[in-house]
């Protein structure tokens, strides 16, 4: 256990040291597309340390985020779909997620969109609900509009904290980013159901 927390780690300050180099942009789309479908690391990890150091750019970082995550989450829906025996049990099973990928089941069987909507924002690994949704063959564009929903609003919401208070405010979210996430994809969800409701 120790050596896997450490590996972690040293993976984590990896990702971090993407913000110092030439090319970050790209290296945020490509950490934001493959956590989507087997990478452990958020890619909120490498959004913060771009922000911290060009809080002025944090939307276009989000942008870039929410792209690749999107993106990836599709990829993941694609290995459960097609390859789940031989690609995605593999992935769940080595980060022993096999117990999160049954309640992601049950969740799914009770409403697909919402349990997608909020899944960047439970203790289950988003990559647990995108090779869930093709092995359970949830729709592809109800994946597709939830991921839409829920992944620009986790990074966006990040963005617009640095933009406004800048790096002062990086202590703040890495303690209640959960917290904060949850309650703006609630007002979204929310309003979307008032507007099919009133339409």
């Amino acid at each position: 256990m120790r050596r896997i927390s450490v590996w972690l780690r040293n993976l984590k300050a990896w990702v971090e040291g993407f913000a110092q180099k030439p090319g970050a942009n790209w290296s945020l789309f490509g950490i934001a597309f493959i956590e989507s479908s087997f990478f452990p690391i958020p890619p909120d990890v490498l959004l913060i340390a771009l922000a911290v150091s060009f809080p002025k750019k944090s939307f276009r970082y989000a942008l870039v985020c929410s792209v690749g995550s999107v993106l990836g989450g599709m990829f993941g829906y694609f290995i459960g779909l097609e390859f789940y025996d031989l690609v995605g049990r593999p992935i769940i099973e080595f980060y022993g997620l096999e117990q999160q990928y049954l309640a992601v089941r049950q969740l799914y069987q009770e409403n697909a969109f919402a349990a997608i909507a909020i899944a960047g924002f439970t203790p289950i690994p988003y990559k647990v609900f995108t090779i869930a949704a093709g092995a359970f063959e949830v729709p592809f564009a109800t994946l597709v509009a939830a991921s839409a929903l829920s992944r620009p609003a986790r990074f966006f919401l990040v963005a617009a904290l640095f933009y406004a208070f800048g790096p002062s405010i990086k202590a703040l979210i890495d303690k209640y980013l959960e917290a904060f996430t949850v309650g703006f994809v609630a007002l979204g969800v929310l309003g979307f159901i008032a507007i099919r409701w009133l339409v």
